[in-house]
């Protein structure tokens, strides 16, 4: 197995990224992935829950397994901008900039998540990833592929989706889903299942008929 201090060290001087950093990725044992990932990254110990309203959902990290089969079934590249619905601290988005070029964006409504995400993006020199903190079910929603793993429950997920639905109006989007099923969402196209839990559904205006004379 690849040295992760080796590979934080390729990873900070700009010489690994794309399909070089998946392959290292993807050589690490499964029961060590995880660890082995966040050490490369350099991702701290999460901080304590704050108090959330709500609907939101207490911070638990997307599996990278189920991150990668989301990134490949896009899939996602350079030109789409990528966008974490509760990022936490900031694997995903991390992970989808570095393995795919594509600008990344983190929404998350802790503080303590968003500090630690935007210090260990500054670390990465990661000019083309942001976190902002906010609610998402009241933001309108900007981008073009879009991750969900379970962040919000009732209400709360239901502005999130139309919020979506709006955006779905204007430009194609996809969004992935990592234990959240949307099959029941009549305007989005579901793809055949990525992994087990893993889902992804195609949403965009209606193509526009060609008029002859």
């Amino acid at each position: 197995m690849i040295d992760a201090h080796t590979t934080r060290a390729a990873l900070l001087g700009g010489r690994l990224r794309g399909q070089a950093l998946l392959d290292r990725i993807r050589s690490v044992p499964p029961d060590t992935r995880e660890a082995w990932t966040d050490s490369v990254l350099g991702l701290p110990e999460a901080p304590p829950d704050e108090s959330l309203p709500r609907g939101a959902v207490p911070y638990l990290p997307a599996a990278i397994d189920d991150v990668l089969a989301a990134l490949a079934g896009v899939p996602v590249g350079p030109t789409d901008v990528f966008v974490d619905i509760g990022s936490g601290l900031g694997r995903v988005v991390l992970l989808a900039h570095l393995l795919t070029g594509a600008k990344g964006v983190g929404i998350e409504i802790q503080k303590g998540l968003v500090q630690a995400a935007r210090h260990v993006a500054s670390e990465l020199g990661l000019a083309d990833v942001s976190f902002r903190r906010a609610d998402a079910a009241e933001l309108e929603l900007e981008g073009t592929v879009f991750f969900l793993y379970s962040p919000l429950t009732g209400e709360p997920l239901r502005r999130v989706l139309i919020s979506l639905r709006n955006l779905a109006e204007r430009q194609r989007i996809v969004i992935c889903t990592v234990g959240l099923s949307l099959h029941h969402e009549s305007w989005l196209s579901p793809r055949a299942d990525l992994a087990p839990g893993v889902g992804c559904y195609d949403a965009g205006p209606p193509a526009q008929s060609l008029l002859t004379s």
